[in-house]
Parts: structure tokens; sequence; C-alpha cells
């Protein structure tokens, strides 16, 4: 379609593209010409006092560079790189004064954000070799520059990436409250499951973040405390007020080597599940009621109170749910000890077990042919994704006093009056 024409090519049948499609294209084109020659405009009036010894400009246009197509949202775009030339080179002997676009980098194939949909689509569960036919209609029929290579490259980068992280410097670094856990993995035909230890921390400014990740030998005390270790040894040395998780024992007896001042606070999600499974399932509705009661109860007295109803109650018939609920009585209820605010936070580790739940998706669509390595990777890369969209922790505000060692009661720091006691 000409520039100046009126007239729009009617799709063909068997075709990918419609009319629309193509005038956005043809949009798309005309817009990447005019910032691209923006860019050269600016990029000489900057080097204008330039001159040869002759009067004439050092840097002067010199045409396009051959044309190539740009994968991006709305398909394949035919883009050509503007050249500028320095002619000053052979006279003066300085350096080269080269143009680079930012618009369109040298050898750019696809957009950023394609670039960013790729690694998503793949750990979500597109196998390397359905790129082409699952992007097909979105990018054209043809959808260049998706090859399964491209996987291999993403996950070349994703090993540099995950490197760098590791040894990234953590003594500026301060961590109020912690969350982890340990997921398990199959992956091939290995016999034992990789199991992934995770730790993500709350700043004293309330944002989570990613503080520890590697894989395991089981939620063992011993890997648990090589990964504390390392985070020591790269500079963490200030210990959280508190760390939520599960009842595996390997972590908090590394914790308590570690930083023996951390509070325990056990994750109430993974505990009602262990409660339930110690009951038939007829009861399990009636007491998943009860244990609920108990987690929300509004103060530390009517929570104690509740579990003496849960004891009387269940005691007779189901010894063994009543002692896995009371053996960790003081962990269940250590949030009262903190800001009300940050009670929804604290009593769960699901920050880490949402992430893990599209690992464990992308792991049965592979039907368990990722390697290791390539789930250890892909956890980094779900749980680095993820971080951009985690929301802050509510009463922020109220993490400077949790840091200066104000005590709560039932959420209310003692300073405060009757009168402002959170409900």
């Amino acid at each position: 379609m000409n520039e100046n024409s009126k007239i729009v090519e009617l799709r063909q049948p068997g075709a990918m593209d419609d009319p629309l499609t193509s005038i956005l294209r043809h949009g798309a084109r005309q817009l990447l010409a005019r910032a691209i020659e923006a860019e050269v405009a600016d990029f000489l009036s900057d080097h204008a006092d330039l001159k040869l010894p002759d009067g004439r400009d050092r840097l002067v246009r010199h045409g396009f560079g051959p044309s190539r197509s740009i994968q991006t949202g709305i398909g394949p775009v035919e883009v050509r790189r503007a050249k500028v030339r320095d002619r000053g080179l052979e006279a003066s002997g300085e350096d080269r004064i080269t143009f680079t676009s930012a618009v369109l980098p040298r050898w750019a194939r696809r957009t950023k954000s394609l670039d960013a949909l790729l690694p998503v689509l793949y750990l979500r569960g597109i196998s390397s070799g359905d790129f082409q036919e699952a992007l097909g209609a979105l990018l054209g029929k043809d959808a260049p520059n998706l090859s399964p290579s491209v996987v291999g490259r993403l996950k070349e980068e994703w090993q540099v990436d995950y490197d760098r992280w590791q040894r990234r410097d953590l003594s500026a670094r301060r961590y109020v409250y912690i969350w982890a856990d340990g997921v398990y993995l199959q992956a091939r035909m290995e016999e034992d499951a990789a199991c992934m230890l995770v730790v993500i921390g709350a700043t004293p400014e309330g944002r989570k973040e990613l503080v520890g990740f590697q894989v395991g030998v089981r939620e063992s005390a011993q890997s648990w405390r090589e990964l504390l270790v390392d985070l020591k040894a790269r500079g963490l040395s200030i210990a959280p007020r508190i760390a939520v998780g599960d009842g595996a024992l390997g972590f908090w007896k590394a914790l308590e080597e570690l930083f023996p001042s951390t509070r325990h606070q056990r994750c109430w999600q993974h505990k009602v599940l262990n409660v339930l499974n110690k009951v038939p399932k007829s009861v399990q509705p009636n007491m998943k009621a009860d244990l609920r009661e108990i987690r929300d109860a509004p103060d530390r007295a009517s929570a104690e109170a509740a579990i003496g109803v849960f004891v009387d109650k269940y005691a007779v018939k189901y010894p063994k749910a009543v002692d896995c609920l009371t053996k960790d009585r003081d962990e269940l209820l250590a949030f009262f000890d903190f800001p009300a605010e940050h009670w929804d936070h604290l009593r769960t580790s699901n920050p880490i077990e949402s992430v893990f739940a599209t690992v464990r998706h992308r792991t049965v669509r592979s039907k368990g042919s990722l390697s290791h390595k390539t789930a250890r990777l892909m956890v980094f890369k779900l749980v680095m994704s993820a971080a951009k969209t985690w929301r802050r922790l509510k009463g922020e505000n109220q993490l400077p006093r949790v840091i200066a060692g104000v005590k709560f009661t039932d959420g209310v720091a003692e300073s405060t009056t009757p009168a402002n006691r959170a409900a």
C-alpha cells in the first residue's frame, strides 16, 4: 500500500493479516522512520561545530543500512537504519564518531516488550517449539526470529543474571520480616526431586524482595544453614525481627543457630492443612472453620480461648489433630506481638506459595522435562518477575517502630492509647 493511497488491500483466504493490522503496521513504519530521522537530525545538530579544514561539515548523512524486519506486538515491521559518515577520520586521525539509534539498536530483531514476553510464555507452559504457532495469530503467519534457539539463548542470559544476583553485596540491606519455604519439583528422570529453598524479606520501607534462593537437598537443616550462611557472608548481619515459614524443622534449627534473636511464626496456611490431614473428610469443614476462628481472633486472649474450645471439642476423637495444633501454640500466635496492620502478612508464607504455583504448572506442562538447572533458573526468573508486582506491606509506617524495638501487645504499641487499639 503506497503512502498516499486510500486503497486498502483485503485479506486473502488463508492469510493471517487483516486490513486494520495492515494499517497499524503501515503507521508504525512511518512513525519509526520519523523517529529515526529526528534522532539523526539531533545528532548532526549537536556536532554541527565539527568542521573539516576546508570548512565542510565533518559529519554528514550517509543513506540507510539494509532493510530488515523487526518483530513487534503487531507483527513484523520493515525498517532501515539511518547511517552517518565521519569524513574527518582520514585527515585528523581522531577516533571515529558513530551514530547509534536509541530507537533502533544496531542488532535488534525484536522489540523489548516482545523479548520480555518470550520468557514469560516459556515459563508459563509454551514449549520452545510452539512459539511460532502460538504467536502466529498475533505476529503474523511466519513469526520470524522466534526459533527454539531463542529459548536456549534466553536461558544463558538467565544464568548470567542468576550468577550476578547470587554475588550481590548485602551489607547495606536490612530485612525486618522474612518468609521462608521450600518446594519440591520433579525433574526429568532424576530420582530425587529438586528442593527450591527461597527466602523473601520485607525492607524497612515495606517492600518485599527476594533475599536468598538455592537448590537444597530436601529441606534439611544443613541446606538451610548453607543458604543463611551465604547471606551472612555477603553482609546480611542484622537479624530479622520475625521469620514466617511452615513446620520444616530444618529451617528453624538453622535459623536458631545463625539468627537466634529472630522470632518464629508458623504459617497458618500450612498448619491448617496439616491439622485437617489428620481427620476424616467429613469432619474437615467444621474443623477448618474452628481453625480460622483461632487465626482471625482479634487478640491473643480470644485466640487462646478459641484454642481451648478446639481442644475440648476434638481431643477425645482426634488427639493427633489437637496435638498438631497445640505443639506450635506459641509460634502460631507470635504475630500478636507485632503491628495489627501486618497480621495478614505474618500469618502465612503465601508470597512464596503463589510464585511456586506457576512453577508447578510449568513442570506439569513440560511433563517433568526440566533439569535441575533449568528448574532453578525458572524459579529464579519467576520470582524476580513476580517481585515487580508485589505490594508493599500495609501499615509500612509501623516498621520503624518495630525496628526501634517498640513492644506491641495485640497489635498495638504500648504507648498507644486504649481508644486507638486495633479491633
